[in-house]
């Protein structure tokens, strides 16, 4: 039985419960929101598909009890309008920082002993925080992270080159959010570096590309969804299947004292193992110096 619990019932969370829902992925489905309204509208809408759903699912509302026995819980609360209008997911810093510690705590409260994934921004330091205030071991608490940035970054290399954006292998690391980069060291296409593949102006012009289209979408839509919500299923698949999936997330560097958008092993303990890349010194500087950003973000809160 795999029990899934997403926690916000915004566009994202909503998103990400209707592919686990259509998807078959979880086989129970309990929606947690402040706004019950909403939250229990969504629930409802969800079994009007049953008949006509690939998958049969038993989806619950409402009730942080059904938490404890829970296999894994996806948090997706927060203010998106915030980081829309501003171009900046620090945005949600102020709201979401107090969300964290209260959600964290009904997690607790429950006895939950599964794994977190979270979604909410800022990604890094809203982990961070889940991880803390529910004493859950750092492995078993991750986040999204530079997953979703590097989806971007895939997407606008194959673009380019006319390829399949899966042809593309590597990271975006760092913050998920305006210190994150592509770390063109890591970034090959069908077995070649992009170092024979792309000058220095090219990369530039693709990582803007990569940055601008999320706030684009954004102000068009007045939200995200599809692409960061499609992450969060695959990483769950990676959970449920124990995948031993490598890719990139919001993950705890012992190196770097703070959780980061940096690839990891994924399977059914969560995190399981954070292999050390070896990167240039450039690089290097690019990820410590996000790093130092998150902890000074994280050390103004106590």
């Amino acid at each position: 039985m795999r029990k899934v619990a997403v926690i916000g019932m915004g566009h994202v969370g909503a998103t990400a419960a209707f592919i686990l829902f259509t998807h078959g992925v979880a086989d129970e489905l309990v929606l947690l929101d402040k706004n019950e309204t909403k939250c229990r509208a969504e629930w409802g809408d969800l079994r009007d598909t049953l008949g006509r759903n690939d998958f049969y699912v038993n989806v619950k509302w409402g009730d942080w009890k059904e938490l404890a026995d829970a296999d894994l819980i996806i948090t997706a609360f927060g203010d998106v309008a915030a980081s829309i209008t501003t171009g900046d997911r620090f945005a949600e810093f102020p709201v979401n920082t107090k969300n964290a510690v209260e959600v964290g705590q009904k997690i607790k409260d429950s006895g939950f002993k599964g794994v977190i994934m979270n979604i909410s921004n800022p990604c890094d330091v809203v982990t961070s925080i889940l991880q803390k205030v529910t004493g859950l071991p750092k492995s078993q608490v991750f986040g999204t992270g530079t997953f979703l940035d590097t989806s971007r970054m895939q997407r606008v290399v194959g673009e380019k080159l006319g390829q399949d954006p899966r042809n593309v292998s590597g990271f975006n690391l760092g913050e998920h959010g305006s210190s994150q980069f592509t770390a063109w060291s890591t970034v090959w296409v069908n077995n070649r570096p992009a170092k024979d593949l792309f000058n220095e102006a090219e990369k530039e012009e693709m990582d803007r590309l990569s940055k601008d289209n999320a706030f684009m979408v954004g102000k068009g839509k007045g939200y995200t969804c599809y692409a960061v919500a499609t992450c969060a299923v695959r990483l769950a698949r990676a959970v449920f299947s124990d995948a031993k999936f490598y890719g990139p997330t919001s993950c705890y560097v012992e190196s770097l004292g703070t959780y980061i958008g940096y690839p990891s092993i994924v399977g059914k303990h969560g995190v399981e193992e954070v292999p050390v890349l070896d990167l240039p010194a450039d690089e290097q500087a690019k990820l410590e110096a996000s790093a130092k950003k998150l902890k000074d973000s994280l050390a103004s809160l106590e």
